[in-house]
């Protein structure tokens, strides 16, 4: 059973993980790749109505989309946008990623290798990985302007396209782990966690929402 404090908990915790950035024109719109072909159709979106001149989808593959999207995230993201009429040459792809660290860093090898000059990013990825998204590419990236988006979409309405509650829950647990442990790897910025945040995290914790935690001294990991 998910208690209702449960699910206050994880509201919580999702709407910390979303930046709250208002779309604007960038110089590239970059999709990083996932199992959510939502990210490939907001992208598109976004493409249409001005807000990029250019599409760049990063991702190669992982256990959760190897059997989705065999031929890759960023070439399945690729697929897609093609599917809903954006042309070719407005699409680049970057298919070697394995994390979000190698998103950024190789889309930018990609478009410093295409000499597209690069001022602002719109950098578009599942809901609950807006603030991880925004936090690597500031570490990563740090001249560049980084707008985050993502699907617009409540809890609810995520929950019920993944069709398993519990694991929502416990991917925003293991994304705000990875928030306050990987700043201290180097692997992104620093940010603030609210009180109230902490809090919530700490009690889906001790309530057994852990399975995407990773294992580690820190902390911050999970009190006990």
């Amino acid at each position: 059973m998910i208690s209702t404090q449960d699910w206050a908990d994880a509201r919580l915790v999702w709407n910390y993980h979303q930046m709250g950035h208002s779309p604007r024109p960038c110089s590239v719109a970059i999709g990083l790749g996932s199992h959510d072909l939502g990210v490939a159709d907001t992208a598109v979106d976004l493409y249409k109505r001005g807000m990029a001149p250019l599409l760049l989808f990063t991702g190669a593959t992982s256990p959760t989309t190897r059997e989705r999207m065999p031929r890759g995230e960023a070439v399945h993201y690729q697929e897609r946008a093609l599917e809903l009429g954006v042309p070719s040459t407005a699409i680049l792809v970057e298919p070697r990623a394995r994390n979000t660290g190698e998103n950024i860093r190789f889309s930018r090898e990609v478009l410093e290798e295409a000499g597209i000059e690069v001022s602002s990013v719109l950098l578009i990825s599942k809901p609950y990985e807006e603030r991880r998204a925004y936090a690597t590419a500031r570490k990563l990236w740090p001249e560049v302007e980084i707008v985050s988006a993502s699907t617009p979409m409540t809890l609810d309405e995520y929950v019920d396209s993944i069709g398993d509650a519990r694991l929502v829950i416990d991917m925003l647990v293991g994304a705000l782990q990875r928030l306050m442990v990987y700043p201290e790897q180097g692997f992104m910025i620093s940010q603030p966690v609210p009180a109230d945040v902490l809090e919530a995290y700490e009690r889906l914790c001790q309530a057994g929402f852990t399975s995407r935690l990773l294992t580690t001294d820190v902390p911050s990991a999970c009190p006990g």
